[in-house]
């Protein structure tokens, strides 16, 4: 796995299917985690048009991200890395999406993924991480040091 994980971080983009604005979801919680890394983030959520993250403490004004509807519409597929945040019966069909515009890593966060869309993660991707408890929130920071970029954290 560690493979895949350096090969999703050598993007030089990312994106989150199932980014949300509630602060209490995974959606909210991992989006916020790439801005909060200093990485290029696009949020994708067909239901709302922006998202906002708060400043860290060194500023005051909160950061809006507006949204894409769908992952047919990455302005970089072939370069993003995508992290899918969706109920299981959501995230085959976004996989299927990611493959046919050229996405070449997905990681499945805990809750996303069955059987049947873990397994076409690992067939249908360059890198398809999912499962045992594989989370971009646990995992990201040392991806980033294996994929050569420096981990950077805002200031408290």
């Amino acid at each position: 796995m560690e493979a895949a994980i350096k090969r999703f971080f050598t993007s030089p983009y990312f994106a989150v299917a199932g980014a949300s604005q509630d602060t209490q979801k995974y959606g909210y919680i991992v989006l916020s985690w790439y801005h909060t890394h200093h990485l290029p983030v696009q949020p994708i959520n067909p239901k709302t048009l922006s998202i906002s993250i708060p400043p860290p403490p060194s500023a005051t004004t909160p950061t809006t991200l507006s949204t894409i509807p769908s992952v047919s519409v990455l302005p970089h597929p072939t370069e993003t890395s995508l992290s899918i945040i969706t109920p299981p019966k959501v995230t085959l069909g976004i996989l299927r999406e990611a493959k046919e515009v050229g996405v070449p890593a997905v990681w499945l966060q805990p809750g996303s993924f069955d059987a049947e869309g873990l397994a076409y993660a690992k067939r249908e991707f360059e890198a398809g991480i999912g499962g045992r408890g594989a989370c971009v929130l646990v995992s990201g920071e040392e991806g980033m040091r294996l994929a050569g970029r420096e981990v950077r954290r805002p200031a408290l």
